[in-house]
């Protein structure tokens, strides 16, 4: 019987086997629900969602919210990197985001590629151009906070290996060629659309064109340290920031977070993780300046219904005990570009060049709407009198610090990563706008250390995570070598 059995099966497969051609074969062995090659819109819209959620509103951002005292860590890897232990500079701490980073730019290549000539939709200017803004986003985040990085070299799998780092002043270099070209890209003829693919801006060129400006005035302002001609470069920030957005509609931010199907990262990761707590030193600040947001920015701890804010680098380790953001809420959108970083922008680059009133509108216009974003609506009865003392204080022995303290105060929480970036070009200035509490203030994070998957298996990785300390090497645009 058995011998019978294996003949009928030996039969039936000899003939399928020469019933199927080899196409055939191939095509009952593709997976149909995973596809290998897909249109450009789709891949936009995935590297969209994961620059908000994954990138922006990860744990680059929750880091950065305790060490410029947001927030304070109070439990496990948050309390951690609260006290300065071993955190901060371990290879697994942003590794995650440091993975996802490079995915992005890896499918974003594939994008631009698709789009450029030669490629499968070439004269697709607008998908083009889209893929070069969210590449130039992506890669400045990246080398804003680990320095040099593979870049060059990067994004071929099984070609190079092991790719080297490339310095920080090239791969700037490459963000503004970028945002040109995207800018340049947006200006054609195109017959192709991103419609509903389109996360941010539902296809809208002209909005993707401001984003790009607005990228162009931040990253310029970022340099700022490094310009032999720190006026004429004031001069550009204004110029980029004028050609951007012209109030808070226009604003590149993800904001489909429905609070069922998706809710908002921070509000997310307080109600999975409870890792944070309100900061004496932020709060502090608030109520000195009697900012009506302390109202709002910080709510009574849900389980005990007591207000305790925990303080600075020594808190205890301790959940549902502190009070918690107010502003973390299901549907709160996440920030890539506001309006009003866009208007402390043009604040910051008056102030250098020494128009106090020029400072004083453009500093109210950023001041307002960082007080009417939709998770935060301050009453205009609270807001109008606090706005109207803060431009009336502005002078021009104390207009940067007051631009840089309001800029501070409104990018809390969502925006905390550009927050860190700002400090940290501040300190590099000698400029100490912004004073931390922190009773270690040597332990104050100059950069993030590098991944963990390229530290383990790139060796020219391994070598820069080896030779660099967190705590004293800036960064190239602040001041540092790397």
């Amino acid at each position: 019987m058995k011998k019978n059995l294996s003949k009928i099966v030996l039969i039936v497969f000899g003939l399928f086997a020469v019933a199927c051609s080899e196409d055939k074969m191939d095509e009952i062995n593709t997976n149909k629900n995973n596809p290998t090659d897909m249109a450009s819109r789709f891949i936009l819209t995935d590297v969209m969602t994961s620059t908000a959620f994954s990138i922006v509103g990860a744990n680059l951002a929750f880091y950065a919210s305790c060490y410029i005292e947001y927030n304070v860590g109070i439990y496990n890897q948050l309390y951690l990197a609260e006290i300065r232990g071993a955190q901060a500079d371990m290879s697994s701490t942003y590794n995650n985001e440091w993975s996802q980073i490079y995915q992005n730019l890896s499918n974003l290549k594939v994008c631009i590629e698709k789009c450029s000539e030669g490629g499968e939709e070439a004269e697709n200017y607008y998908g083009l151009g889209v893929a070069q803004v969210l590449s130039a986003y992506n890669l400045a985040v990246l080398t804003d906070l680990f320095g040099d990085v593979p870049w060059t070299e990067a994004l071929q799998p099984g070609v190079i290996y092991t790719p080297k780092l490339d310095s920080q002043e090239s791969i700037y270099e490459v963000i503004f060629g970028y945002l040109d070209s995207a800018i340049d890209n947006f200006g054609k003829d195109c017959q192709y659309d991103l419609d509903n693919q389109d996360f941010y801006y539902g296809g809208d060129i002209e909005l993707w064109t401001k984003f790009a400006y607005g990228l162009k005035a931040r990253y310029t302002m970022r340099l700022m340290g490094r310009a032999s001609d720190k006026n004429a470069e004031m001069n550009k920030v204004i110029e980029y920031a004028n050609n951007s957005f012209e109030s808070a509609d226009e604003e590149a931010k993800f904001a489909l977070y429905d609070g069922v199907v998706a809710t908002s990262p921070f509000y997310q990761f307080m109600i999975d993780r409870d890792y944070l707590g309100a900061s004496a030193s932020f709060d502090e600040l608030l109520l000195s300046l009697n900012d009506p947001r302390e109202l709002i920015y910080y709510v009574e701890n849900p389980n005990t219904g007591d207000f305790v804010v925990a303080e600075n680098g020594k808190p205890l380790q301790q959940q549902g005990y502190y009070a918690i953001s107010g502003i973390s809420t299901k549907t709160a959108p996440t920030y890539l570009l506001s309006y009003h970083e866009i208007e402390f922008l043009k604040a910051e680059a008056y102030a250098r060049l020494g128009d106090v009133d020029k400072t004083k509108e453009a500093c109210e216009k950023a001041i307002t709407a960082a007080c009417k974003k939709v998770n935060v609506a301050v009453p205009d009865s609270l807001m109008n009198p606090y706005v109207k003392d803060v431009i009336a204080n502005i002078k021009a022995s104390n207009a940067l610090t007051e631009v840089a303290t309001q800029k501070y105060i409104a990018f809390y929480e969502e925006e905390a990563v550009e927050a860190y970036n700002d400090i940290r070009r501040w300190k590099s200035l000698g400029e100490e706008h912004i004073v931390l509490a922190h009773p270690n203030p040597d332990k104050f994070p100059l950069r993030y250390a590098y991944g963990g998957d390229d530290v383990t298996t790139n060796t020219n990785v391994y070598e820069a995570f080896s030779n660099t300390d967190v705590y004293k090497d800036n960064v190239w645009w602040a001041g540092g070598d790397h």
